[in-house]
């Protein structure tokens, strides 16, 4: 399929949702779609595997059976079903009871059977419970299939659900089968509806060109990002990972096989959930990922709360977009967290350093962090600049990226990225300001390829540009007393013209000797006409 034929794909869908959702909160409606859309793949891509597995054995359907063809072979084959199981699992890592499969669900919405909703809340209790090896409990928590929004009674709701259900299959039935576009298409979703979220959109999700730049920065090699991307990173962290997009992006630039595993962290329940079934849906297997519900600044994950150094978790590559200038109230023993102890409490008003040094905290020596902070971050006093000085003397700060103005649907201030590195081969600061490289939207201004290619080269080979980047030393910084304001080291004011002083008073007493000629011209008309000359 082609990217044209998947950004339709996703726009069909998001007009069923648009047409479909009624007076119901776009948020909301949301959840169902995209669990909808969730089911289906995981339904079609184990009814390929169980064709495939079977072969001959697979059922033909009679034309009076409405019984999917996969339904009929476990009816026929009772005795077989827990060794077929055994497999299946095995192979694919899940597997669903026929009578839950989207395939049924489907036909089911299409006769308008009264046993839809029951077998809807059946099928999201066995994934949760008992297709994967895994603990998936409580992915579709978020969804009330008995919410007065879909109907007063069963009767409604149900009937409710057959027309979104039926709708969606028939969407979706006109474009390919091939499953792996049921992934894009569901970020295409979520971002739409991140679109009409507002600020609440900044909770879940990073515009796909800002995420292809942090994604494209960590996976370079850390000493030397001109020898391009790395061949294999153990793991990856994001510790505000919202639906995970930005997780999924650093292993599309690995490709497939290029990470061991993927870790996220996430505290909106609605939204890990969310980022659980897109690791899913992307083709990540169970084995393959952990997202953790959770909060970041009070590090409540086992894993990452080994006091013991040795023991110490580590990621080869840290991605982030946390929450911009969130106030916390961080209690006085966080003070002396193994994160922060060596740095100092981020202020109240501010929690932006406490993330970058939670993540900071797991990184690597030979990994890259890119994070994304409001530009207050690179001036603000007080506790910030005790730790931003901290920071650069301890030479870990590699680069700084200015990005224009209004690219987020949660906000318009402009932010940057901050790289950094814990072993650094370049003594200098690389500083890049890429404020006026964009396209302006309706809603949001959006970066193009090409403003995505000329960040990451610049970074890469770290190439030096008038009025848009600049490499610049340590002596320079402490200078200007750890300040990092971008504008500061490159401005993208034009120099004004030169004017030569002298060459202008000779052209204004040109001009004045033309004044002088006109004006006595005018006034001998002016005498032959026996008119006052002026």
């Amino acid at each position: 399929m082609t990217a044209k034929e998947q950004q339709q794909l996703g726009k069909t869908l998001w007009d069923i949702a648009d047409q479909l959702r009624g007076a119901m909160n776009a948020d909301d409606f949301r959840d169902y779609m995209l669990s909808f859309l969730f089911l289906r793949y995981l339904s079609d891509n184990y009814e390929m595997a169980v064709k495939k597995e079977l072969g001959p054995e697979y059922p033909e359907r009679d034309k009076n059976d409405q019984r999917i063809p996969f339904a009929i072979w476990y009816d026929e084959n009772q005795e077989d079903v827990g060794e077929f199981e055994k497999l299946m699992r095995r192979k694919m890592h899940y597997v669903i009871k026929p009578k839950y499969l989207w395939s049924n669900i489907a036909e089911l919405a299409r006769t308008q059977s009264g046993d839809l909703l029951h077998t809807l809340e059946e099928g999201f209790k066995y994934i949760e419970n008992q297709s994967f090896d895994s603990n998936f409990q409580g992915l579709f928590s978020e969804i009330n299939l008995n919410s007065e929004k879909l109907g007063r009674d069963y009767k409604e709701r149900n009937a409710k659900l057959c027309v979104i259900i039926q709708k969606i299959a028939e969407g979706i039935a006109r474009f390919s089968t091939d499953t792996d576009i049921l992934g894009d298409a569901y970020e295409y979703l979520i971002g739409q509806f991140a679109a009409g979220s507002g600020k609440k959109a900044g909770e879940f999700y990073t515009p796909q060109p800002i995420s292809t730049i942090l994604s494209r920065i960590v996976t370079l090699d850390c000493q030397e990002p001109a020898l391009g991307t790395r061949k294999k990173m153990e793991r990856i962290l994001d510790f505000a990972c919202g639906s995970g997009s930005l997780l999924l992006n650093v292993r599309k630039q690995m490709g497939e096989h290029g990470i061991g595993k993927i870790y996220g962290q996430e505290k909106n329940i609605t939204t890990y959930n969310l980022a659980r079934m897109n690791m899913l849906l992307h083709g990540v297997k169970d084995s393959e990922f952990e997202i953790h519900h959770g909060d970041s600044l009070l590090n409540d994950w086992r894993m990452l709360n080994e006091m013991n150094p040795a023991k110490k978790t580590e990621f080869d590559a840290v991605v982030a977009n946390p929450p911009f200038s969130y106030r916390w109230e961080p209690a006085e023993e966080l003070g002396k967290d193994f994160r922060f102890k060596s740095y100092g409490l981020a202020p109240k008003s501010a929690a932006d350093f406490a993330f970058l040094l939670h993540g900071f905290h797991f990184l690597r020596n030979d990994g890259t962090m890119a994070i994304i902070l409001p530009h207050g971050v690179l001036f603000r006093g007080g506790a910030e600049e005790r730790i931003r000085t901290k920071l650069l003397t301890d030479e870990n700060i590699d680069a700084i990226i200015g990005l224009p103005a209004n690219l987020f649907f949660s906000t318009g201030i402009p932010v940057c990225i901050m790289v950094l590195k814990k072993c650094k081969k370049y003594e200098d600061v690389l500083f890049i300001n890429a404020s006026e490289y964009f396209e302006k939207g309706k809603r949001q201004n959006v970066l193009r390829e090409e403003d995505i290619e000329k960040i990451v080269d610049t970074y890469q080979f770290r190439k030096e540009e008038e009025r848009y980047s600049r490499r610049v030393s340590m002596k320079e910084i402490e200078e200007n007393g750890y300040n990092l304001n971008i504008s500061r080291y490159v401005s993208t004011a034009k120099e004004e013209e030169k004017i030569d002083l002298r060459e202008v008073n000779e052209q204004l007493k040109g001009i004045e000797e033309k004044i002088n000629e006109a004006r006595e011209k005018h006034n001998r008309f002016l005498r032959e006409l026996g008119l006052l000359p002026v």
